[in-house]
């Protein structure tokens, strides 16, 4: 079975790389927004890594701070690094030879 991924899934798995490969949602929507140049809301986040850790490519854990406020962390696994490396190599060859024809 392939685990297939949307655009915005996709994305959000390659912000929690970006963040170290375990984040919570606030560092999410700020790496998005500032990576897409689009507004991102921390709902739409939080309900994607869910869906994400449904699909296995998640895990989570609660840590609480000083102040006793609880995140929810959410870390990649590798199953997730593997789907986005064979996306990657999808996406690169079909992008092959494109460039003129863009360019145009």
């Amino acid at each position: 079975m392939r685990d297939t991924l949307g655009e915005f899934e996709h994305q959000v798995l390659l912000a929690v790389l970006r963040l170290g490969g375990e984040t919570y949602s606030v560092p999410v929507v700020m790496e998005l927004e500032q990576r897409t140049g689009r507004e991102v809301s921390q709902a739409q986040v939080f309900i994607v890594l869910s869906r994400l850790e449904a699909k296995a490519m998640l895990t989570s854990r609660f840590v609480e701070d000083a102040g006793g406020r609880k995140r929810r962390y959410f870390r990649t696994t590798p199953r997730a690094v593997k789907r986005l490396r064979e996306t990657r190599r999808e996406l690169k060859r079909l992008w092959e030879g494109l460039g003129p024809v863009l360019e145009s």
